[in-house]
């Protein structure tokens, strides 16, 4: 596409829409990139920081009539480049739209504008003794971006991800109209689901500025199990297992010994029965300590039929939040040992440890470790190729990515369960999508944006 150049004219009328101190024209390097590992730096031409849905709604009219693009952004803590302004442009930070709206305790439901982040959601929820149960694991997301993305996160065995919470959406399109779509309501048959349809979209169909979603009353214990076992197989045997025995854990995660070692001289902290070849965590919710120990109990007797080694309970809450640290941690341990890259290949569930022989063989092939974790309960696996040569992000890097996403898509999977294609996982798409799907996208994309003014460079290519 080509597009028109931001030029002083249209930041004065950006100014008269949202006020001087809301745009930027210097210091603009912490715009021009997400928390995507190794990619590239581009800065846009100004940000912008609307405090409301009218402001967007102008700003968004404007640059449609002058061709400019514009880039949403949340918290910048996406991993597929998303939120990175590749043609320049207008960066469109909602970082000032954080209103709680309402929380209805009669409704279970809240609405909150996009820039609220999930750490200030999840305190405010808990004064009203509610819980929203998707987590990512990074609690500076916004709210907004993990709309735009269908985060997914540790809690998707029992609750699903991002759009299985989302009721309804204000959204503004590209030529500034403002539309709503669903609501406090949880059937719908009236015609197109619209809601569903931006959700995951990326940013690249229209600007979410307001999002009603379904809460739960808070559980009143969170608790977890760690569980070794001497191979991943065994592990991963297990899942399918205690699902069918009627227990519904709200999350369900696998790790190997290599990312357990890699954490710990990150943290500095040992974690318990480390020795062993795989593990699960699997965290469960319950009204009471009896019914806890229940739970584990037939947790316990379905991994011991699997041959799992032990199970370790966390004694105390220090205990269990050791646990958890060293889990939200295995980004930023994998960082620190050289990572290149990082994938989130789906795959059904009960292949996940046939996933992992794969890319145990693709490992060997090009010659570069790969670190393996993830959520055991619904599939989604993270990868990241490992190596200290900084260069090697090129073709090299490429090839290691396809033979992996195309290893994912033989078992029957794809190639994002939750962090979305953005602009470094575009490429790949042709691999999980048939050219008439693909078509299709473009068509739906141009419905709603013919100018193609949205968050361009991101999911599919024009």
């Amino acid at each position: 596409m080509q597009y028109e150049k931001v030029t002083p004219e249209v930041i004065a009328q950006l100014k008269e829409i949202v006020g001087e101190k809301n745009v930027l024209t210097e210091g603009l390097e912490n715009y021009a990139r997400d928390e995507t590992p190794n990619a590239p730096s581009h800065p846009p031409d100004v940000v912008v920081k609307p405090e409301d849905t009218a402001s967007v709604s102008r700003i968004l009219k404007l640059a449609n009539e002058k061709l400019i693009p514009v880039t949403p952004r949340g918290g910048g803590t996406g991993l597929s480049g998303g939120a990175i302004p590749v043609y320049g442009g207008i960066l469109l930070s909602l970082e000032k739209m954080k209103k709680i709206q309402e929380i209805d305790e009669a409704d279970f439901t809240a609405t909150v504008e996009p820039g609220v982040t999930l750490a200030e959601f999840y305190k405010a929820l808990g004064e009203h003794g509610l819980y929203y149960p998707v987590y990512p694991g990074e609690t500076t997301a916004t709210i907004g971006g993990t709309v735009a993305t269908n985060a997914g996160g540790m809690r998707a065995v029992k609750y699903g991800v991002t759009r299985q919470s989302v009721l309804g959406l204000e959204a503004v399109l590209p030529s500034g109209e403002v539309i709503q779509s669903g609501g406090k309501y949880v059937k719908c048959s009236t015609a197109y689901d619209l809601t569903q349809l931006i959700v995951g979209s990326e940013g690249t169909l229209a600007v979410v500025t307001g999002i009603t979603l379904k809460v739960a009353a808070a559980p009143k214990k969170t608790e977890l199990l760690f569980i070794p076992f001497n191979s991943l197989h065994e592990a991963i045997s297990c899942v399918p297992d205690i699902l069918k025995a009627g227990i519904q854990p709200i999350g369900i995660e696998f790790m190997q010994k290599d990312i357990i070692t890699a954490i710990e001289k990150h943290t500095g902290k040992e974690l318990p029965l480390h020795d062993y070849a795989a593990f699960l965590m699997i965290f469960v919710e319950a009204e009471d300590e009896d019914e806890f120990f229940r739970i584990s109990g037939r947790i316990d007797e379905v991994c011991q039929k699997h041959n799992a080694v032990d199970i370790y309970i966390p004694s105390n809450e220090e205990a269990k939040r050791n646990l958890l640290d060293a889990r939200e941690k295995f980004y930023s341990g994998a960082q620190e040992l050289g990572m290149l890259d990082i994938a989130d290949v789906v795959v059904p569930r009960s292949r996940i440890a046939d996933f992992i022989d794969e890319v145990q063989k693709i490992s060997a092939k090009h010659g570069i470790p790969i670190i393996a974790y993830g959520h055991a309960g619904d599939g989604n696996v993270h990868l990241h190729p490992i190596t200290q040569d900084r260069t090697a992000k090129s073709d090299w890097a490429k090839d290691v990515l396809t033979d992996v996403y195309k290893a994912g898509i033989a078992l029957g999977g794809t190639i994002s369960g939750e962090h979305g294609l953005g602009v470094v996982k575009k490429g790949f798409l042709h691999l999980a999508a048939d050219p008439a799907k693909i078509e299709l996208m473009r068509r739906i994309k141009h419905a709603f944006d013919p100018n193609h003014i949205m968050n361009p460079g991101k999911v599919l290519d024009f």
